[in-house]
């Protein structure tokens, strides 16, 4: 793989949800990423391409039963030879395994140690499961998701299990290479999704201390309160995304909907008659179809954009033109991200189940009779 990972090597041990997504984020930048999977697995030498489970792209993996000597012994070899060790397990579960930190660093003092939890190593909880939701509840985040009047929404699991958890682990795991490279150890990182869920919230932690963000949900500026930062239902049932917090770009907005110079509008900043100017864009709004309004105010800023489906959003002109998506053996799916302009990443490859053990392990060392 090319891309500014290119070099890394990284032992990945099968788990759900977050660490493989951390693991999917260095694999798209380039890092050779062996993951471990749990037997049973795909039959020996019956390799499957398998191009909708995007989670696992670029990287093939070997079926090890880490309850045996034998492979216990197979992954501290490996890990011997590794950048990186990424573990998706409950607190104690990796040390029991005999695949812990300490036993794999004392091996090899450069080994960085990515730990995936979702309440971290320890605290009351650390040895409880839970779920992209329920960190989302004891971070602070899930309160203030919602619209007036509604209970908390969930947002899907992109906070709590892929931007607190996996996303913040790769960049864990990032800065422990930069550091190593200026003091030649590795070390453990201890990512945590109650973690970086709150992580998320920085700046509305601010707010709310500050006084300017209500308990109640939908009613402030970013949370659908705000009629000027929400979202529509056209005519046609399709919707349309707003966003002009800026005065000009407000401005824009109401010329866009032939309310610019209505006196009777309310004002803007005036959140007291928030619901009457909700109302009145809504009516607008409601009167055409959602590729007439995105036809509207292209070239225009005003902020509004067309609700896309995952089914829509590669055919966009703008995801295009930037090569936004690739298609990966019949199926869409996000670029790597970000770009880098001297060791750009290649294009992604579909996820492998099963593979020839006798040729993967070979790259790292591992004999054939072994």
């Amino acid at each position: 793989m090319a891309g500014p990972l290119g070099g890394i090597r990284v032992i990945e041990l099968a788990g759900l949800g977050p660490a493989p997504f951390a693991a999917m984020v260095l694999a798209d930048l380039g890092a050779d990423v062996l993951r471990i999977d749990r037997p049973p697995a795909t039959p020996p030498g019956d390799r499957r391409v398998n191009p909708w489970d995007v989670l696992n792209r670029n990287r093939s993996g070997v079926a090890v039963d880490l309850r045996s000597d034998d492979g216990t012994e197979l992954v501290r070899d490996l890990a011997a030879a590794a950048d990186v060790l990424i573990e998706g397990f409950r607190p104690g579960v990796a040390e029991r395994l005999g695949v812990g930190p300490d036993e794999l660093r004392s091996a090899n003092p450069r080994l960085v140690y990515g730990r995936m939890t979702g309440w971290g190593q320890e605290g009351p909880l650390a040895p409880r499961a839970g779920h992209d939701l329920t960190y989302l509840a004891l971070s602070g985040v899930l309160a203030h998701v919602g619209r007036s009047g509604q209970p908390p929404t969930p947002p899907l699991n992109l906070v709590a299990d892929f931007g607190g958890g996996g996303m913040l682990l790769a960049m864990g795991v990032l800065a422990a290479l930069v550091e190593r490279s200026v003091s030649g150890q590795g070390q453990v990182v201890d990512a945590a999704m109650v973690d970086g869920s709150a992580l998320l919230m920085a700046p509305l932690f601010g707010a709310w201390s500050s006084g300017f963000w209500s308990v109640e949900r939908g009613t402030n500026l970013l949370d659908s309160g705000a009629p000027f930062y929400d979202v529509y239902e056209c005519s046609d049932g399709g919707w349309l995304a707003v966003a002009a917090i800026e005065p000009q770009f407000y401005a824009q907005l109401l010329e866009g909907l032939g309310l610019a110079g209505d006196e009777s509008l309310p004002d803007q900043n005036d959140s007291s008659r928030w619901p009457e100017l909700h109302d009145r864009i809504a009516t607008v709004i409601a009167t055409r179809g959602r590729d007439e309004w995105a036809a509207l105010f292209d070239g225009v800023d005003a902020c509004v954009a067309p609700v896309l489906t995952m089914g829509e959003a590669p055919s966009h002109p703008h995801a295009v033109a930037r090569a936004a998506f690739a298609d990966v053996e019949g199926v869409p799916q996000p670029a790597p991200a970000p770009r880098f302009d001297r060791t750009p990443a290649d294009a992604p490859t579909a996820a492998v189940e099963g593979a020839d053990a006798v040729e993967l392990l070979a790259d790292w060392g591992i004999d054939t009779e072994r």
